[in-house]
């Protein structure tokens, strides 16, 4: 599969080439690039699409000594990605993780045209949920993440809403959320719905679309109406 080495280390993502509109998709916490699997094979015809790996445990390659893996860090390997590809007019898209509100913020703006941001950390809600906050305070503690994260290798209790159970509506397939989960076994969010409206305030001709049915993980509980709206959003807003 395709990598690229940046500052912080080797990334791998995902590339369905093309010349359409380009699209930048990101991952969560302990959620890999093929959370977008169905998203993009729908949006590829017309699109191209670019999957990033970020370094949020379920990455495979680790990170240099010293890295800056903080929020604004993680942002900053985004920016880093889209400028060595020279990618202009992106529509960036975050799911869990609210990285792509900090690529808007911190930059680089003339590269990144229009954000799609589903379910996702912001303003008050971080870390996000009963999940967040319980990863938050295993991480204070040394040696109690890694030991929490032992308890995944056992299926049903990814479905707990410690874990992932409250983040999509219907399970994720356990052969998708091993994938995920083995990079970091190897080595869920709680919504806020007055965030959806206030968020896209902040942003100029921002706008919100609720999507029925669904949890955090929209991409896998309602993909095809995922791609629908994402393609719906670029081609209003095509510069």
């Amino acid at each position: 599969m395709p990598e690229i080495e940046l500052s912080a280390g080797v990334l791998e993502f995902d590339d369905t080439g093309g010349s359409g509109p380009v699209i930048v998709l990101l991952t969560g916490l302990f959620i890999g690039r093929s959370l977008w699997r169905a998203v993009v094979a729908d949006l590829a015809p017309g699109h191209r699409c670019l999957v990033l790996e970020l370094p949020l445990g379920a990455h495979r390659e680790p990170m240099r000594d010293g890295a800056d893996l903080s929020g604004r860090g993680l942002a900053g390997l985004v920016a880093e990605f889209l400028e060595r590809f020279d990618l202009h007019d992106v529509t960036l898209v975050g799911c869990d993780w609210g990285g792509a509100q900090l690529v808007a913020a911190y930059g680089p703006h003339e590269r990144v045209g229009r954000l799609v941001l589903l379910p996702q950390e912001s303003f008050e809600n971080y870390p996000p949920g009963l999940p967040g906050k319980t990863a938050w305070l295993a991480s204070k503690v040394p040696g109690l993440l890694a030991l929490a994260l032992q308890q995944m290798r056992i299926r049903p209790i990814r479905r707990s809403p410690l874990n992932f159970g409250l983040m999509s509506k219907r399970p994720v397939p356990d052969a998708v959320m091993d994938e995920w989960l083995r990079p970091a076994l190897g080595s869920a969010r709680i919504r806020r719905p007055d965030h959806g409206p206030r968020l896209a305030r902040q942003f100029p001709d921002g706008r919100l679309a609720e999507v029925p049915d669904s949890y955090t993980l929209i991409p896998e509980d309602q993909p095809r109406r995922c791609a629908e709206l994402i393609r719906t959003f670029i081609a209003e807003n095509a510069r």
